[in-house]
C-alpha cells in the first residue's frame, strides 16, 4: 500500500518545481517532492514513484517525456506551452496540460492531489480483496474442519477407548502396553485439539462479519465518499 506518495517532477527550470510545489493543496498528507532533469526521463524506474510531473519545453521534449511516461506505466502529467495543443488531454495514464495562464501550476497540483487520493484509495480496496480472499480461504477450511469433527471425534473416540481396554488386559507383553499407552496419549491430546473447535463456527461468523466492514469502507474511499 502506499505510505507517503512520491511525486517526480521532471525539469530542468528550478521556477518549475518551486511554483509546482507552492500550489500544491496544504491539506491532507503532503508528498515527497523528487526533482529529476527532464533529460534523464529514459531511466525512469516506475517503482520509485507514484506521480510524475513533467515540464515540457517544447515539442521534441514533449513527445520523448509522453514515450518514457508511457513505457513506464505509472501516472503522469504533462505541462507544455504548444499553442497548437488542446489545454487539457487525457492519454491513458498521462494527462497533458498547457500553460493557459500565469497561474499555471494551480491545475496540474489539483490533478495530482487527486490523482494520489485515488490511488491510495484503490492500494487500499486491494489490499481489502487480498485479506477478504485470504478470510474466505480460512472460512472455507474451517468450515470443513467444523463439519468433520463430529466424525472424527467418533473415531477418536473409539481409538481411545479400544486403547483402555488394552490397557486393561494383563496377559499383554509389556512392550505392547506401552504402545497402546502411547496410543491412548496421542488420542487424548488430537481429542483436546479437536475440542477448540466447539465454537469455530461463531468465530467464522464475527470473521466474515468484520471482513464485510472493512470490504465496505475501503470501497467506499475508492469511489470518492
Amino acid at each position: 500500500m502506499i505510505n507517503r506518495p512520491t511525486v517526480l517532477i521532471l525539469s530542468s527550470n528550478p521556477a518549475f518545481s518551486r511554483e509546482l510545489t507552492e500550489s500544491w493543496p496544504k491539506v491532507g498528507e503532503i508528498p515527497e517532492f523528487v526533482l529529476l532533469e527532464e533529460d534523464l526521463c529514459n531511466e525512469l524506474q516506475r517503482d520509485t514513484y507514484d506521480l510524475a510531473i513533467a515540464d515540457a519545453a517544447n515539442s521534441e521534449k514533449r513527445t520523448s517525456l509522453k514515450r518514457a511516461l508511457a513505457a513506464a506505466g505509472k501516472p503522469a502529467i504533462v505541462v507544455h506551452s504548444d499553442s497548437a495543443g488542446d489545454v487539457c488531454g487525457i492519454n491513458g495514464p498521462i494527462i497533458e496540460l498547457r500553460r493557459a495562464s500565469q497561474s499555471w501550476s494551480v491545475m496540474p497540483a489539483l490533478l495530482g492531489r487527486e490523482i494520489l487520493r485515488r490511488a491510495h484509495a484503490e492500494s487500499r480496496a486491494s489490499e481489502s480483496d487480498r485479506l477478504h480472499a485470504a478470510a474466505v480461504a480460512e472460512a472455507t477450511l474451517g468450515r470443513y474442519m467444523a463439519e468433520m469433527y463430529s466424525t472424527v471425534n467418533n473415531a477418536l473416540t473409539s481409538v481411545l477407548g479400544n486403547a483402555e481396554l488394552l490397557l486393561l488386559e494383563p496377559r499383554l507383553p509389556a512392550p505392547v502396553l506401552a504402545q497402546a499407552d502411547t496410543i491412548r496419549n496421542m488420542a487424548l491430546r488430537l481429542h483436546e485439539v479437536f475440542q477448540r473447535f466447539s465454537s469455530i463456527e461463531k468465530e467464522l461468523s464475527v470473521v466474515a462479519r468484520e471482513s464485510g466492514k472493512k470490504i465496505g469502507q475501503a470501497r467506499g474511499a475508492a469511489s470518492g465518499s
